[in-house]
């Protein structure tokens, strides 16, 4: 199949391999030609600007970093003037119903192009791997269509059909924002307990032994907690470009976001002290300020010295 791909960065860049090794013809843009150098190596094509990569393609996959992105590369890049008639726009990035409907009112509805929206969920690890959890909205036809290309680079048992055009944005980012709910909510206990008097380790143990328990508190804050890894991966910058788009989309579809819009305010104030590309869990770090000591439990060799 012909693949324009457009949108190398950190996870971009491993998904478009998995489509060359696959043995689709791919094509790839990115604003930073050397970030192409990799795929030109196993066989890809180099397009000079998005209209070019978009020319001959069956399927246009862009993963770029915010709504703003794709419509500068769709309309004002020319990729969806360019793009042959009925051919398949697949939109990764993390965005909004609003902007891809923008896109299609202006150009593709009249050019006869078919889309989706299929954001990934598992970090630059996931996309390396192939590992990706992928969540498409549009028409049943054409998630069937491209399924094999999903499949490629994302894990098959998480590549999930979730509704017409519009919903797979949503998912992400009601995903996303749950999680960064979770991070705040946790943080902000952790904080409490300890600075109360109760041992990081054993107020932990107590959650997870509790309904209070969640995926969170079992898995992703053992990265800060063992490691004092705060996920350089996922900057800051994106974290609250995500918060943004979900409280947006609350406000476009007439639901109250207060919870919402507290949490956004506290990774907006976690970004201006540590950064832009302050890990996506830097927020933690606030709390850590508050309960004045880090959150960290032993790992599990120090335990065993401890107890030996």
């Amino acid at each position: 199949m012909r693949i324009g791909f457009i949108g190398l960065g950190n996870m971009g860049s491993h998904m478009a391999r998995h489509l060359i090794h696959a043995g689709h013809l791919v094509t790839v843009h990115d604003t930073r030609p050397e970030a192409a150098v990799g795929h030109l190596a196993l066989g890809a094509r180099w397009a000079d600007t998005p209209a070019e990569c978009a020319a001959d393609a069956e399927l246009l996959v862009t993963m770029l970093p915010h709504p703003r992105a794709v419509e500068a590369v769709l309309l004002r890049g020319g990729a969806a003037e360019a793009l042959p008639e009925g051919s398949v726009w697949i939109d990764m990035s993390t965005s909004t119903p609003a902007a891809a409907d923008r896109i299609a009112a202006e150009v593709l509805d009249r050019r006869g192009v078919r889309r989706l929206d299929a954001p990934v969920s598992g970090m630059a690890r996931g996309a390396e791997a192939g590992r990706l959890q992928i969540f498409v909205g549009g028409t049943a036809d054409d998630f069937r269509m491209c399924l094999p290309v999903f499949e490629t680079v994302g894990d098959p048992d998480k590549v999930l059909h979730v509704g017409p055009l519009g919903a797979g944005y949503s998912v992400k980012l009601m995903i996303n924002l749950l999680w960064f709910t979770h991070l705040v909510a946790t943080s902000e206990v952790l904080a409490m307990g300890t600075k109360a008097g109760v041992d990081l380790g054993v107020l932990r143990n107590a959650l997870l032994a509790s309904p209070a328990a969640s995926h969170f508190l079992e898995h992703d804050v053992l990265s800060v907690l063992v490691d004092g890894d705060y996920d350089d991966s996922f900057a800051m910058a994106l974290a609250c470009k995500d918060l943004g788009l979900a409280v947006d989309l609350g406000r476009d579809v007439g639901v109250s976001t207060e919870l919402s819009a507290l949490v956004e305010q506290i990774f907006r104030r976690s970004r201006a002290q540590h950064g832009d590309l302050a890990g996506e869990m830097s927020p933690v770090r606030l709390y850590e300020a508050l309960a004045e000591r880090e959150f960290r439990l032993p790992r599990p060799e120090e335990a065993l010295l401890s107890t030996a």
